[in-house]
């Protein structure tokens, strides 16, 4: 029986960990005896809508050591993109041509790098598919920094943002508490509509450091006037108050409190900034202390210098099964990961209907967070401090991380 191709993309928010489920999708695609050439999609799903398509499998033999760097190097190596799919009943121009593709390609497997938007994507090829009666195998393999994809007990990508938020809390403690004078620093933190990137921050505490002081998560309705007596208290106790706060807070009604009037994205999330300054002018009007808002930004994404090895290796290792569950005839699925235990922290890949996963959020669960909703529980902190541990090896030239060339990415679209 002849080979087959495969296409594989990648989508949504870049991470540390993406590009190594695209090396290992690579490594296994090459290994493989049911497929030939590995097409990597340029901007996610459009890559494969307006023909922009890279060879991986030339590349891999062309550049020396492509994949293992390639397992290292943040961001997304093929671009990315938020492109919505419409529904095929209203528009199916875009799965008519998705699948022509396919078949002008030869394509066995089509797997999709993402987080929840990605995997709306998945279900709704893979119900088009089945329609049609396609072969081609479509595959969901997990990525998001927010860790809030259902059934996987967490998310590629996840551990080196909370690696990275957690040595950057432990560093603004260190440069705070070098003065006397009483202050209130507040963290913003990504995390929409689900607290666990912020919660990282508490992994930052350690035998002589208690930062950060206070958590806020998406998960417990913020009041402010709570808000400014928990601060006061702590200020009550020591000169320089550290606190935690996701940018995804809202009310008890459920208005976000930093939500601009900016538009919405594609997908229909609010676009939001501006939380930690929001509450800097709170605290510096309320209780006349020095304050100062620290935004993390895009630097918790893809700080690869500062990676987790068990992150990384996860990552292949989801790519490497992929491809496996696309050989033995699994479709409309995504990987998972199942954990066995902490202590030693263990874990076995396994799949889910993706109808599970699209288009729903995990939360944090509540009795993980305290009582008074601005900590973490010690159930929180087990679950978390496994998935930062270890350090990849990576090259350095000229004092700085050697990565993969990204130039093919920075053109101008005619």
């Amino acid at each position: 029986m002849s080979k087959k191709n495969v296409f594989v993309a990648q989508s949504g928010g870049p991470t540390v960990a993406i590009n190594a489920s695209l090396a290992g999708v690579l490594h296994s695609a090459i290994e493989s005896d049911k497929y030939d050439t590995v097409y990597g999609s340029k901007y996610g799903i459009l890559g494969i809508l307006k023909d922009q398509l890279i060879d991986l499998t030339k590349q891999s033999q062309n550049i020396p050591d492509f994949i293992d760097t390639l397992k290292i190097s943040p961001a997304m190596y093929l671009g990315s993109c938020r492109y919505k799919l419409q529904d095929p009943q209203t528009d199916p121009s875009d799965y008519e041509y998705i699948f022509k593709q396919f078949e002008t390609y030869n394509i066995g497997a089509f797997f999709y790098i993402g987080g929840n938007d990605s995997m709306d994507t998945v279900l709704k090829l893979s119900a088009y598919g089945k329609k049609l009666g396609s072969d081609v195998r479509i595959i969901g393999i997990p990525k998001t920094i927010d860790n809030d994809l259902c059934i996987t007990d967490h998310t590629p990508g996840y551990g080196s943002a909370a690696k990275y938020v957690a040595s950057s809390l432990l560093e603004i403690a260190h440069d705070t508490f070098i003065y006397s004078v009483q202050s209130v620093t507040i963290v913003e933190i990504m995390g929409r509509d689900a607290g666990w990137l912020t919660a990282a921050s508490a992994l930052a505490r350690n035998a002589y450091n208690t930062a950060p002081h206070l958590i806020y998560f998406p998960e417990v309705a913020f009041d402010t006037e709570q808000f400014l007596s928990d601060v006061s208290s702590q200020l009550e106790q020591r000169n320089n108050v550290i606190i935690a706060v996701s940018e995804g807070i809202k009310d008890k009604d459920g208005n976000y409190i930093s939500a601009t009037t900016a538009a919405n994205d594609q997908f229909g999330h609010s676009q939001l900034s501006g939380t930690g300054k929001c509450l800097e002018l709170l605290v510096k009007e309320r209780l006349g202390v020095k304050v100062r808002s620290i935004e993390l930004n895009v630097l918790q994404r893809c700080a690869a210098h500062i990676s987790s090895l068990t992150d990384i290796e996860e990552s292949f290792a989801l790519g490497n099964q992929a491809v496996s569950c696309a050989e033995d005839g699994q479709t409309e699925c995504m990987l998972t990961m199942r954990r066995i235990s902490n202590e030693p922290y263990k874990i076995v890949i396994e799949t889910a209907d993706i109808k599970g996963i699209a288009n729903e959020a995990k939360s944090i669960p509540r009795d993980w967070i305290s009582e008074q909703g601005n900590d973490i529980m010690p159930a929180l902190h087990e679950y978390m401090a496994p998935l930062i541990l270890g350090e990849p090896a990576i090259s350095y030239r000229n004092g700085l991380p050697a990565y993969l060339p990204v130039d093919h990415l920075n053109t101008v679209s005619k």
